[in-house]
């Protein structure tokens, strides 16, 4: 299969926006630890909740569909459309959560959850 110039070009047009994006954050990105990882927290609770979501999706998902469907037919379906149930709770009542907790990383939510108090700030 040999990609015509419309593909090189669109490829090109994604990595070139991507880079853009890139370019245009990467001062408020550095200045430091929160606005690295929080953005400032100038990001709405429910963007951050969709990103949530977003992540836990990566490129061994459609092998694990594929192989619940193989193992228990289609019926299996219902498993993963299951978490999109879950994937609607995180945007909309733990990523607001999240956000009022204070913490940065999962590791932060967890000190705080089971010892009170979080030490690996930065």
């Amino acid at each position: 299969m040999e990609l015509a110039f419309v593909d090189w070009a669109i490829m090109a047009a994604y990595f070139a926006v991507s880079l853009g994006i890139g370019v245009a954050v990467y001062r408020r990105a550095g200045e430091d630890f929160g606005s690295f990882f929080l953005g400032n927290q100038q990001m709405p609770w429910w963007l951050l909740g969709i990103s949530m979501v977003a992540t836990t999706f990566s490129t061994d998902t459609p092998n694990l569909v594929a192989d619940i469907v193989r193992s228990t037919g289609t019926v299996g379906n219902w498993t993963w459309w299951a978490f999109l149930l879950t994937g609607v709770f995180t945007v909309f009542l733990y990523a607001k959560l999240w956000r009022r907790s204070g913490v940065f990383t999962d590791v932060e939510f967890y000190e705080l959850r089971y010892s009170g108090h979080s030490t690996s700030r930065r």
